[in-house]
This record gives C-alpha cells, sequence and structure tokens, in this order.
C-alpha cells in the first residue's frame, strides 16, 4: 500500500491524530455508527483513510450545533453508508440553515433583553427577561409555588 492509496488503512492512533480527535472520540464515533473500521487478525482496528471525511463532516456539522444523534441520521441517508462528499455537504447544510438562523433570532432577542437589563439592572426574580426567562410561577407569588400548601 501507498501513502495515496485509497484502500490504505490507518491504526486508531494515526487515524485519530489525522483527524484531529482523540483515540476515545473516534472509538465513541464508531460506537455511534459515525465511522467503521475493520478488524486484523489480532483483533486490532484499522480505519480506511476515507473515513476521515465522516469525521471531518461530523466535526463541521457538530460546530453549528448539531448533536450527534442529528450527524448521525444526516449520514445514515447517504446511499450504501458511504462517505460524504462536497455536494452532500451543501444539501444537508441547506436544511440545517434554518437552524442557524433560528439561533441567530434567538441571540439577538437575548441582546436585546440584556441591553434592557443593563438599563434597569434591577436583576428582579420576578421580571427580568434574562434572569428568570420564561419563569410562569411568578404570577403566583414569590417563594416555592410547587408542593408547598399551607393550611
Amino acid at each position: 500500500m501507498t501513502e495515496h492509496d485509497p484502500h490504505a488503512v490507518l491504526t486508531i492512533g494515526d487515524f485519530a491524530a489525522r483527524a484531529g480527535v482523540a483515540t476515545s472520540a473516534v472509538r465513541y464515533y464508531e460506537s455511534l455508527g459515525l465511522v467503521a473500521s475493520v478488524r486484523t487478525g489480532g483483533n486490532q482496528r484499522r480505519y480506511r483513510r476515507a473515513e476521515l471525511r465522516r469525521v471531518a463532516f461530523v466535526r463541521a456539522a457538530q460546530s453549528i450545533g448539531l448533536s450527534l444523534d442529528e450527524v448521525k441520521e444526516a449520514l445514515d441517508r447517504l446511499p450504501g453508508k458511504r462517505v460524504p462528499d462536497r455536494a452532500d455537504w451543501l444539501r444537508l447544510s441547506a436544511e440545517w440553515r434554518q437552524r442557524l438562523d433560528d439561533e441567530i433570532a434567538r441571540l439577538k432577542d437575548l441582546q436585546e433583553d440584556l441591553d434592557g437589563c443593563v438599563g434597569c439592572g434591577c436583576l428582579s426574580l420576578e421580571k427580568c427577561a434574562v434572569y428568570n426567562l420564561g419563569d410562569k410561577l411568578a404570577a403566583d407569588g414569590p417563594g416555592p409555588q410547587r408542593g408547598f400548601k399551607t393550611s
């Protein structure tokens, strides 16, 4: 096998180093079905160089906030468990664009609420849109509202 042989395999240590992840991450990705290895006669893991692209795909998808379950779902949609290519990334990332737009909108709302909080400085447990976001029990008054009944 030569360095450029697409069928060449790497030890888990070499594969992890090339992928930029820990060997424990490689084993975890494999346990989730995100990457695949072949076993030697001595039952040692070997990874095809092409699997490096799958790790790059996983890391890129995680960087935009996808869970490993979501990444697996995307990879499982590829025919024959093949390695994703540029066209796959473009198609899948277009699906994830709305997710990023929603997250950006949420962060902008948070930024506006934070600016308001800086203005008032109250950090009220009852009213603060940053500190106590979405607290529906605050309308029932201060203190614990569940499980504590007074006679």
